[in-house]
């Protein structure tokens, strides 16, 4: 056979008749190719890098803001809780509270309300006590500050604590400018902080004159000068949105992110606040929203040049690297199937140059050798067909801990394998296969054609411990297609088995802590079609709603059919708000279950958006049936007598102030009657305090009885007793006390006898105070005990 008939590949799969320029350019296009596969990936991961980071960045820029604005609604509260817990407030006493409070506010200020009828004496009171002419004032058309014109009503700044130098014109009138009196209208109907439109500021730097303005009511607990709870006042400060946003953030020179805040109440959508830094061309943009009283503001979050400078990309520096590898591999190999065709050409001529083939093959096992223990994540293990290892790289060592010299030509890839499993795996194939499998075979019995899967193996490292490996096994063949081998491929699958594992832990966490959570948690949303389903349902869904969670997962209309109608409205209502606001969800409602009959629930919830739209709640519901009917229960309690079983004093006052809120809108009629028991300390010394309880019980007895429906029998403490008498003039009051007086002196009380009471009537009179309805009423009971006790005496008027 001439030596020309067989010959061998070069690095086993190129032909030596191929050029050497083709081999370089075939390289050069493969290098490439990679190249630019890894610059891609690394593309990739350096904009998920960037993402991640952009997030973090705008998180903790949205916190910050989230904390200031909420932060000015608690300064502006504690000043008006300073209001409402201070009998009285001077100058001094407003500039040594508010002055600490001005941190990012321009101005801080107190406006009282004044009605018509008490503008002067104001004036007056207020110019006494600073000493220098004050009066109410507005604007002109041409900006002169003039004494206000008549209104009904005068919201006047009378103190302010500002960090401006041209101070605030004191005497002001808020209502005087459409702005301000929108303002004070919706605080007024919401008891709450209202915020302005936006608004430019006076006396403040340009950049910093966009600004807006905080007002809140200041309300005391209803009286008879300020019923209903009416506010007397208001406390406001005014905030400049630049001062608010951007004191104590970077400069627009280091800022990583571009901002802009736009009030989605106005209707023009004007921007109280940019960022004066340019914006980056990666197009990464964050919109959230903040609230601010009763305005919610949209924050836009971009990246800025600062940003996309500070986390530039890579790539261009891997493709240089890689295109310059594939040069130099190309280079190589060019070289290298240059001097091979040279040397088979001139075999025969020189045999000499048969040694440096020898040593070109030996480095090019070498480079082969390199490359296997450049793979150090990956174990690279091959055997002759004994099943004897030949082949151990880097990889290798690292995962089981042998050095290469330990294990090559010495130990079998069967050694490597836990003994238990293979021989678990081989009777497994017998039985399938309907032929013995030996252990050596167990991982090899799918032949040589067959197509080899990687299964997941144990391997025993050399200090004993165990690993968990995914391993492809396959056979080997020369040139000619013998056999002479296999080759088995290793990944480390540990870390992979521990998240699974954890990841189970957690979901048999979740289900435990589930299940003993009173109530149940859920997993809501509201997508952008107006579809309401429910993600998760614990276990505890099914007690509070008698539904399987499955079924809601499947719909959720099946939760609202179970809901109250009176409630059911309230409850869609108030997930679509929270929906809008992006605000939390709490909500107490009551359901009709087939089961369990009526049930009040409690549901709580916190809101996420979901990146492609709708909403996403996380929450939990209970059943607070038990507690509705305690909180029942003690109110009954604080509005009863314990010993007579009548209403006590605080009933009274309650149904008194309600009844003077009607008869002042009414002009109707209201009378009170007012009894105290004669000699009632005689009654305790002489028969005991036993006797003087069983007297109160029978009096009142007596008296309930005789009273009408309408009337309201209270006792206001130790033996005084009131009768209130909605739509009844004196007269008629009069008549009743005279009954009610009868009906205790007519017969004679167990074990005391005869016991009587001085009645004292009183009706209102036209604008009069329930204070001074109260004191003509005990004026009739002293008068009666002043004539001898034991008789009816109506009020001054009538004698």
């Amino acid at each position: 056979m001439p030596l020309h008939a067989v010959r061998p590949k070069i690095l086993g799969f190129i032909s030596e008749q191929a050029s050497a320029w083709l081999v370089a350019l075939v390289v050069v296009l493969v290098g490439g190719a990679l190249t630019l596969v890894v610059a891609w990936a690394t593309a990739d991961f350096n904009q998920q890098q960037v993402r991640q980071r952009f997030q973090l960045l705008t998180n903790e820029r949205y916190s910050r803001l989230e904390e200031r604005f909420e932060d000015q609604e608690q300064r502006l509260d504690s000043l008006r809780r300073f209001f409402v817990n201070s009998s009285s407030v001077s100058h001094e006493d407003f500039d040594g509270f508010a002055q600490p409070l001005l941190l990012r506010a321009r101005a801080y200020a107190w406006a009282p309300r004044v009605f018509d009828d008490q503008r002067l004496v104001f004036e007056k009171q207020v110019s006494d006590d600073r000493g220098e002419a004050f009066s109410i004032r507005e604007l002109s058309d041409d900006g002169t500050l003039l004494p206000a014109a008549r209104r009904d009503e005068y919201v006047p700044v009378l103190y302010s604590q500002t960090q401006s130098v041209l101070g605030s014109p004191l005497g002001f009138d808020l209502l005087a400018q459409p702005l301000r009196r929108s303002t004070i209208e919706r605080a007024y109907r919401s008891r709450a902080i209202a915020v302005s439109q936006p608004m430019q500021l006076v006396g403040v730097e340009p950049g910093y004159a966009t600004g807006v303005l905080l007002l809140v009511p200041v309300s005391r607990p209803a009286s008879a000068q300020m019923p209903d709870n009416e506010p007397f006042g208001y406390v406001m400060a005014v905030i400049s949105i630049h001062q608010l946003v951007a004191d104590g953030l970077p400069r627009a020179a280091r800022d990583n992110l571009v901002m802009q805040i736009v009030d989605t109440s106005d209707t023009q959508q004007r921007v109280l606040y940019e960022s004066d830094n340019v914006v980056g061309r990666s197009g990464l943009e964050v919109t959230r929203r903040l609230t601010l009283g009763d305005h919610v503001y949209v924050l836009r979050l971009r990246a800025s040049q600062v940003f996309e400078q500070g986390n530039h990309s890579s790539v261009i520096s891997i493709m240089a690297m890689g295109g310059l590898l594939s040069l130099l591999l190309s280079a190589l190999l060019y070289v290298l199937v240059s001097q091979r065709q040279r040397a088979v050409k001139l075999v025969q001529q020189r045999t000499g140059e048969l040694r440096q083939r020898e040593h070109e093959l030996r480095a090019a096992h070498g480079q082969l050798r390199s490359v296997l223990n450049a793979a150090t994540q990956v174990a690279i293990i091959a055997t002759d067909l004994r099943g004897v290892i030949n082949t151990f790289n880097a990889g290798a060592e690292l995962m089981l801990g042998y050095e290469a010299d330990q294990v090559v030509g010495s130990m079998s890839l069967e050694s490597l394998h836990r003994t238990s499993e293979l021989e678990g795996r081989a009777a497994q194939l017998s039985q399938i296969l309907g032929k013995r499998v030996t252990r050596a075979q167990a991982m090899l019995v799918e032949g040589v054609d067959s197509v080899h899967e990687a299964r997941e193996w144990t391997l025993v490292r050399k200090d004993g411990s165990h690993l968990s490996v995914n391993m492809l096994v396959t056979a080997l063949l020369d040139d000619h297609g013998l056999w002479i081998g296999h080759l088995a491929i290793c990944l480390d699958v540990t870390e992979q088995k521990r998240v699974h594992e954890a990841l189970a832990a957690r979901d048999r966490l979740l289900r435990k802590l589930s299940a003993h959570v009173p109530g149940g948690i859920f997993q809501f949303a509201l997508e952008p079609n107006d579809n309401w389903r429910f993600i998760y349902a614990s276990d505890g869904i099914r007690d509070i709603y008698e539904i399987e969670p499955g079924l809601l997962q499947q719909d959720a209309k099946q939760v609202f059919e179970r809901i109250h109608p009176q409630d059911a409205e309230r409850i869609r209502a108030s997930i679509r708000l929270s929906a809008l606001q992006l605000s939390h969800w709490r909500e107490e409602y009551r359901v009709q279950l087939p089961r369990q009959g009526l049930r009040w629930i409690r549901g709580e919830a916190t809101p996420e958006e979901l990146p492609g739209g709708g909403t996403l709640w996380h929450g939990y519901v209970s059943d607070i049936s038990d507690l509705k009917r305690v909180e029942d229960e003690l109110r009954a309690l604080s509005i009863t007598d314990s010993l007579t079983g009548i209403h006590n004093r605080r009933y009274f006052q309650d149904r008194l102030r309600a009844e003077m809120s009607r008869v002042r809108r009414t002009s109707g009629a209201l009378a009170v009657i007012m009894l105290d028991i004669d000699h009632f300390k005689r009654i305790n010394d002489q028969h005991g305090h036993a006797a003087g309880d069983g007297v109160l019980q029978e009096l009142c007895r007596r008296i309930g009885s005789r009273v009408r429906s309408s009337d309201v029998f209270c006792r206001l403490g130790g033996e005084e007793f009131m009768v209130l008498c909605p739509s009844t003039d004196a007269d008629q009051a009069f008549r009743l006390a005279v009954e009610l007086w009868q009906s205790l002196r007519s017969a004679p009380m167990d074990g005391v006898g005869i016991v009587t009471a001085s009645f004292g009537v009183a009706s209102w009179r036209f604008d009069e105070a329930a204070d001074s309805l109260l004191l003509r009423a005990d004026s009739a009971v002293y008068a009666a005990k002043q004539a001898g006790r034991d008789r009816v005496e109506a009020e001054l008027s009538r004698e």
